[in-house]
């Protein structure tokens, strides 16, 4: 990881949605386009079907990954809960590369963990469980070898679903658990991690043992751009872009 990374997350780019896929090409060409790294940390997308969805209205967001990518700007994608079915293919087409959730890097003396942050709201059982079910390797091919009409119609179905169940959820509940947290840095070694996922943006001082380490959560472009970088000052800054 280099000082000219940044990070975003929870963008929920659909063709419904053109003023954000319009706000998105704008970062790509005005902000993106000068990083040598960018970070998408899950739910780039609203939704995704698989490989083979023709993906219409998407266009210009896979134009603008190919433009970034030829620009010299790497670019990496990480799953999130909403996007989990990206995969190599669409990687290959438009020039990105998938990483793990989570993912360990180096920023000079710092260890910094990467997650899309779905796997820190351990208080949210049911939600942890139809993870593990829809993460499912096995699942996940059944479900591929669908017509794509009748994915559409499940994963439809199942985003109206999960918005019910969230309408009864407590905030608390789908927050981050904070020992996850910890425990989550300890193992990693890490003493920041950037997660999205929440739509809580904000920087969290914390201690891991007794050492300073902090947690950045990304914000979501449901009103503004988001984005992280690091500042002249090297220290970590959240942007609202629009």
């Amino acid at each position: 990881m280099t000082e000219n990374s940044l990070f975003i997350s929870d963008l929920h780019l659909a063709p419904e949605r053109p003023g954000m896929i319009r706000l998105f090409e704008r970062f790509v060409d005005e902000v993106a386009v000068h990083a040598d790294t960018l970070y998408i940390l899950g739910d780039f997308l609203e939704y995704w079907i698989g490989d083979d969805d023709k993906a219409l209205g998407l266009e210009p967001v896979f134009s603008a990954l190919i433009r970034l990518h030829q620009a010299g700007t790497t670019i990496r994608f990480m799953h999130g809960n909403r996007d989990f079915l990206i995969g190599k293919k669409l990687a290959r087409r438009n020039q990105f590369e998938i990483i793990n959730d989570p993912f360990l890097d180096k920023l000079d003396s710092q260890t910094v963990l990467l997650m899309h942050g779905d796997l820190l709201c351990t208080d949210d059982i049911a939600y942890q469980n139809f993870r593990r079910k829809v993460r499912n390797r096995t699942v996940q091919r059944i479900f591929l070898l669908l017509p794509l009409f009748l994915r559409e119609r499940i994963a439809k179905s199942l985003r109206g679903t999960s918005e019910k169940a969230t309408s009864y959820k407590s905030e608390a509940i789908m927050d981050v658990n904070q020992q996850t947290v910890e425990d989550s840095m300890r193992k990693a070694g890490a003493n920041v991690l950037i997660h999205g996922h929440t739509h809580r943006p904000g920087i969290h001082e914390l201690f891991i043992d007794d050492k300073k380490a902090k947690r950045i959560v990304l914000g979501d472009w449901y009103q503004d751009g988001n984005y992280l970088r690091i500042n002249a000052d090297k220290e970590f800054e959240l942007v609202k872009f629009s």
